[in-house]
C-alpha cells in the first residue's frame, strides 16, 4: 500500500491546504466500501452532484460513497461509468436543457474523459488522513501558489512538464477519469458546476495525484522545499 501518511505529512508541512486532501477510489462492488461511510440516497435521502460529494468530504471530513442512484448529475454518472453514455454523447441530454446546443454539446461530451461503462459500482471519497483503503488518486484543492508547489514536486525528479486541458465544465471528469486513465498528475481549473454546487471559491484550483505518483510527489515536496521553493 502506498505510504499515505508520508504524503499527508508532506502536504500539511509544505502546502497546508485549507480543506482536507482526499483519497479517491473507484470500487467495483459495494463490498469494497468501509463500514462507516455516508451514502447520499441512504443517509441524506436524495442524490447529489459529484462535486457536492467532493466538497462535503474535503470540508467536513466525511467519508462518502456514490453509486448510480446517488449521483444527481447525468454527466457525472457518465464520466464515472455508471450509466450508458450513448444518449449523452449524441448531445440530446444538453439539447433538452439548452435548445440549439446539441452539436456543441455532443462534441464536448465525446472529448470528455470517462471510465468504462459498468466497470465500477461506487465512487469512494475520504480525507487522506482517515483513508483505510488504497486509493486510485489523491485530490487537493488549493490556491495557485499551493498548486504551483505541487507541480514543482511532481516534476522535480524527471524534469518533465505537466500539461492540462479544460473546457470550463465537468471537472469531475478531470479529477477521476483523466487522472486514472492517464496515470498522470493533473492541475485542474474548477468547472462551473463545481463553483455553483460544490461552492469552490474564486481563489481555488485542484491538483490530483494518481496512486503511482504518490511517493514521487511526497519526496518532491521535501526536495523542492530544501532547494528553497516556498
Amino acid at each position: 500500500m502506498a505510504d499515505l501518511k508520508q504524503l499527508n505529512d508532506a502536504l500539511n508541512e509544505y502546502i497546508r491546504p485549507q480543506t482536507f486532501p482526499l483519497a479517491l477510489k473507484m470500487c467495483r462492488s459495494a463490498s469494497e466500501l468501509p463500514e462507516k461511510v455516508r451514502v447520499p440516497s441512504k443517509d441524506m435521502k436524495y442524490p447529489i452532484m459529484v462535486c457536492q460529494a467532493v466538497s462535503m468530504a474535503r470540508r467536513y471530513g466525511w467519508t462518502l460513497a456514490q453509486g448510480k442512484e446517488d449521483v444527481a448529475c447525468t454527466a457525472g454518472a457518465v464520466t464515472l461509468g455508471f450509466v450508458d453514455p450513448a444518449k449523452y454523447l449524441d448531445g440530446s441530454y444538453s439539447e433538452s436543457l439548452v435548445p440549439g446546443s446539441q452539436e456543441r454539446a455532443a462534441r464536448r461530451a465525446r472529448l470528455m474523459e470517462r471510465l468504462e461503462y459498468g466497470k465500477y459500482s461506487h465512487l469512494l471519497l475520504s480525507p487522506l488522513q482517515n483513508a483505510t483503503f488504497q486509493p486510485d488518486a489523491i485530490v487537493i484543492y488549493g490556491n495557485s501558489a499551493q498548486v504551483m508547489r505541487l507541480v514543482q514536486a511532481a516534476t522535480n525528479a524527471s524534469g518533465d512538464e505537466l500539461s492540462s486541458t479544460s473546457s470550463g465544465g465537468m471537472d469531475c471528469s478531470d479529477i477521476v477519469a483523466r487522472t486514472m486513465l492517464t496515470d498522470q498528475c493533473q492541475f485542474i481549473l474548477p468547472s462551473g458546476g463545481d463553483r455553483v454546487f460544490g461552492l469552490t471559491q474564486d481563489h481555488e484550483m485542484l491538483f490530483t495525484i494518481p496512486l503511482s505518483k504518490i511517493e514521487t510527489v511526497a519526496k518532491g515536496l521535501e526536495a523542492t522545499h530544501r532547494a528553497g521553493f516556498r
